[in-house]
């Protein structure tokens, strides 16, 4: 078993500015606020919809991005419907 090191001191003697000034308080005032991604034109609806393991899983499988792979596949259904 190894003995624990004791902990290091903060240092304070670093180069960040002190953000507290008027000088920065005056320059995040005036900051425009962004969060997030900016809104989208046409939002998606968040709903529940039941499916069978083996799609979710061949889906998933994919990679990232595989609830849009799913949204895209019941748009091509419809387009698909819509021309017969």
């Amino acid at each position: 078993m190894t003995a624990s090191k004791p902990s290091t001191p903060p240092d304070f003697g670093d180069d960040a500015p002190d953000l507290s000034t008027e000088e920065w308080r005056k320059k995040f005032a005036a900051a425009p606020l962004r969060r997030g991604r900016p809104p989208a034109k046409r939002r998606k609806v968040s709903t529940t919809i039941r499916l069978d393991p083996d799609i979710v899983e061949a889906f998933r499988a994919a990679g990232e991005g595989w609830q849009s792979r799913i949204n895209a596949a019941l748009r091509e259904y419809l387009e698909k419907r819509a021309r017969s």
